[in-house]
């Protein structure tokens, strides 16, 4: 204790300065505002540290919220993007954007390019042929598309040419349905304009609206699922009042065609070799019961 005392004694100069020093800065910046305000200021560098610190802190626990407004707003991005694609497809039937559409879904299988090189359009029975045969890989009963739909089938096919049936030709049948739904139907065109079909034998119960889009249905040998063939313009009973009869909106330009692609589908490639040993089954069976009919 004593030798406490004599240091508070030597150095109660010291002392006495110090606390005269602290009083006099909290006089000067209690009672002087521009003095107050340069001390606490932002610009003072530890404050702004500490300011910067909290930003940093303050961002990190508000991403969540942030992320949920960017998921949100995502959404209705994609769903204006899905708008705007169904407007466009309403107005323009020929446009880079269907066609990238159209190729880009097809990229899945393999694709024979070819050019048209011969085609009617006020035919009963019209034909289009392409200059690329069995040298190509062409053959009978392939499908046939542009970069906006269906085109046809092919009927026969030489070394390096091949004859088309197109949707535009009397003798054309193609299987299609309203997309999204699992109603189906015949494709066939009567005559008339050149961007018109209809596709029969569509059920009573089957629910549709106009504007709705035909797709190939994937049931037959020819097309795979999901090809674009046109919307739905108008809709009619048929003759036997038992179905409806929907009018098509082609989306393939068959005056302005130039450029088409030959599916080749493995699967149903195969599937139509399955249908071809089946009906070569059935025929002896057939010449069997003629003879014995004999």
């Amino acid at each position: 204790m004593h030798n406490l005392t004599e240091f508070l004694a030597k150095y109660k100069h010291w002392f006495l300065f110090v606390a005269l020093e602290v009083l006099s800065m909290v006089l000067l910046f209690r009672f002087n505002d521009y003095q107050g305000s340069v001390w606490f200021t932002s610009a003072n560098y530890v404050t702004g540290m500490a300011y910067e610190a909290t930003s940093k802190v303050t961002s990190y626990l508000s991403m969540g919220a942030l992320n949920e407004k960017l998921t949100k707003r995502n959404v209705e991005l994609e769903q204006q993007v899905r708008e705007l694609s169904s407007k466009l497809y309403d107005k323009t039937k020929d446009s880079i954007y269907l066609q990238k559409g159209q190729y880009h879904f097809l990229s899945k299988f393999r694709l024979i390019q070819a050019k048209v090189v011969s085609n009617s359009l006020d035919r009963p029975d019209n034909f289009i042929t392409i200059n690329k045969g069995t040298w190509d890989g062409v053959r009978k009963d392939m499908g046939v598309a542009c970069g906006n739909g269906v085109v046809g089938i092919v009927y026969m096919a030489g070394i390096h040419y091949a004859v088309v049936i197109p949707v535009l030709n009397s003798k054309s049948n193609i299987s299609c349905s309203i997309q999204g739904r699992n109603y189906f139907g015949y494709l066939h065109w009567n005559g008339g304009a050149s961007n018109m079909a209809y596709l029969d034998d569509v059920p009573r119960h089957a629910k549709f609206k106009l504007g709705d889009r035909i797709v190939t249905s994937g049931y037959s040998s020819v097309f795979p699922a999901g090809v674009l063939v046109g919307k739905i313009k108008h809709v009619y009973n048929s003759e036997d009042g038992l179905s409806y009869r929907l009018a098509v909106q082609l989306s393939t330009d068959f005056g302005n065609l130039r450029d088409v692609c030959v599916i080749d589908d493995a699967s149903i490639r195969e599937q139509r070799q399955v249908i071809k040993a089946a009906q070569d089954s059935i025929k002896p069976l057939e010449e069997q019961n003629t003879t014995q009919g004999q």
